[in-house]
């Protein structure tokens, strides 16, 4: 009897591999990377083209742009004069979710007056897309959460533009694309579902990081699926600027200690936030232009391991070939672009290096050196 449960429980493993076996093989690009477009600048005439890049129809869709509306004005959120150019041209909807915290985004009354002071109102329609409830959404991987659970007014949408404020997180380490389609998508309830790693609808249970960081691993791939249905699509676009250590839920957030990087957008939202990572993780920090902080917020959450779990489920690839739209160039994985960085870690995971230009001074040993176990002797 034992030995026939295990076997039934190896071949419901195996089944499942081949399952995300194929959704990954399913995707643009999959065994050679996905593309990714780059932009120092940061404009609004910048944010349309890095959007018409991707090569998406907008016309004849009804279009969902979801931002971030801040928890206040002293927030990094991105302004609507920034987006406005973009949610006019492909006639969107901006869409948001209620928070579960207390604040000013927490009841749809109080996130109303928000959205009306920040001036989103002016520029576009703002649904607020749990404001009649929710929905549960599958997901395929069932480890933490056995669903998604999301704003209903999803339903409303063939087209969603992720438009996402890339930043740290006092919780997840960063918020990219990624936390956008999973936290900022999920309702009140489903936020709480998630941040619990799917032990609660209704209180804050935090004592499961790596849980939660791979809950919403799973949901971004939930909602992913449901605009990858015939009909739909769904596009992802990273802003890289007053990078804080701190997300726009945090109504006093530090100041950034990072200069401005650019526009980050591609069809795949794993290479898109692994592109971001690395840009950051590579930067070389000089006095006025630290990206240390930063790092340091990522590594203490193990915040990269959202999208290496992302990846596992078949949403997308690490690998990735960074486009750079001032040159029309392809770049591979930027750690790659420039060997002379060096990344270094002590076999039991502590960094040493970063960004180093040398390995002068590391002492004899064995090292995990820009990924790869390497002696120095």
């Amino acid at each position: 009897m034992k030995l026939v449960m295990i076997m039934a429980t190896m071949m419901a493993m195996k089944k499942m591999h081949l399952f995300i076996l194929a959704c990954m093989m399913a995707l643009p690009g999959f065994g050679q990377g996905s593309t990714v477009y780059f932009t120092k600048d940061i404009t609004p005439e910048s944010l349309v083209s890095i959007y018409e890049a991707l090569g998406v129809e907008a016309e004849g869709k009804r279009v969902a742009v979801k931002i971030s509306t801040g928890e206040s004005n002293r927030t990094n959120y991105l302004r609507p004069e920034f987006i406005k150019d973009l949610v006019q041209k492909v006639n969107a909807n901006i869409v948001e979710c209620n928070t579960a915290y207390g604040g000013s985004r927490s009841t749809t009354a109080a996130h109303r007056r928000a959205i009306a002071e920040r001036g989103f109102n002016d520029i576009a329609t703002v649904d607020i897309m749990d404001e009649e409830g929710s929905i549960n959404l599958p997901v395929i991987d069932t480890k933490h959460i056995q669903y998604d659970i999301v704003g209903s007014h999803l339903q409303n949408y063939d087209l969603m533009i992720n438009l996402a404020h890339f930043k740290g997180h006092a919780m997840g380490g960063f918020g990219g694309v990624l936390k956008n389609q999973s936290i900022g998508v999920a309702s009140s309830s489903g936020k709480l579902y998630i941040h619990s790693a799917g032990r609660s609808t209704s209180r804050w249970m935090s004592d499961d990081q790596d849980g939660f960081l791979e809950s919403m691993a799973a949901a971004a791939q939930a909602v992913h699926n449901y605009f990858k249905q015939e009909g739909r699509d769904i596009v992802y676009i990273n802003v890289m600027n007053n990078l804080s250590v701190d997300c726009d839920c945090d109504g006093s957030p530090a100041t950034p200690k990072m200069k401005d990087i650019g526009i980050l957008a591609s069809r795949d939202p794993v290479a898109l936030d692994k592109a971001c990572l690395d840009l950051v993780f590579n930067h070389q920090s000089v006095a006025g232009d630290d990206a240390s902080p930063l790092i340091r917020r990522i590594e203490n959450l193990h915040g990269t391991h959202t999208v290496e779990y992302a990846e596992q489920l078949g949403l997308g690839s690490q690998q990735y070939t960074l486009v750079d739209l001032s040159k029309q160039t392809g770049i591979k994985n930027t750690e790659s672009e420039n060997p002379n960085l060096y990344n270094v870690y002590s076999l039991d995971g502590k960094k040493l290096l970063t960004n180093a230009h040398s390995l002068d001074g590391l002492e004899k040993g064995t090292y995990i050196i820009n990924g790869e176990k390497r002696v120095i002797e």
